[in-house]
C-alpha cells in the first residue's frame, strides 16, 4: 500500500508539472481581449464578406478593412454593435475578432486631395 502512495504522489506532481507547461502554452496564444465603448470608430474586416464583383484574381487588391464604423451598441464582451452603411448587406452586430479599433492618421500625413487634371478639349 506504501508503494502505491508513493507512486500515485509521484504521478500527482508529474501530471501537475504537466498541466502547468500545457497551460503556459495555450495562454501565449490567446490575446488580451479589447475592451469597446460606445461611439468607438472600429474598422470591420473583409475576410467573411462577400463581393459580388471580386473575382478570385482580384481578391489580393481588395481592402483588407473598411469603415470606420461607429460602435452603436455593446452586446457582450465578444461581440458589438455596429451603424453600418447600407451597401454593406451584413447583420449590424458582429464578433469582435471581426473588428479592430480605427487609428487616424497624423495631422501632419494627411493625404491633401489633389485638383483634377484639365485637358483642354476633353471632357471628364
Amino acid at each position: 500500500m506504501e508503494k502505491m502512495r508513493e507512486i500515485q504522489k509521484e504521478a500527482k506532481i508529474v501530471l501537475g508539472k504537466a498541466q502547468e507547461d500545457i497551460k503556459k502554452y495555450a495562454d501565449r496564444k490567446r490575446a488580451e481581449v479589447k475592451e469597446y465603448k460606445v461611439g468607438d470608430l472600429v474598422m470591420l474586416s473583409t475576410r467573411d464578406l462577400k463581393y459580388q464583383m471580386v473575382r478570385r484574381r482580384m481578391e489580393k487588391l481588395t481592402k483588407r478593412f473598411v469603415g470606420p464604423y461607429k460602435v452603436k451598441r455593446i452586446v457582450s464582451i465578444n461581440a458589438v454593435e455596429l451603424e453600418l452603411s447600407s451597401t454593406i448587406k451584413i447583420h449590424p452586430v458582429v464578433n469582435v475578432s471581426r473588428i479592430h479599433r480605427y487609428v487616424g492618421q497624423v495631422e501632419r500625413q494627411k493625404k491633401k486631395q489633389l485638383a483634377p487634371v484639365i485637358i483642354e478639349g476633353e471632357k471628364e
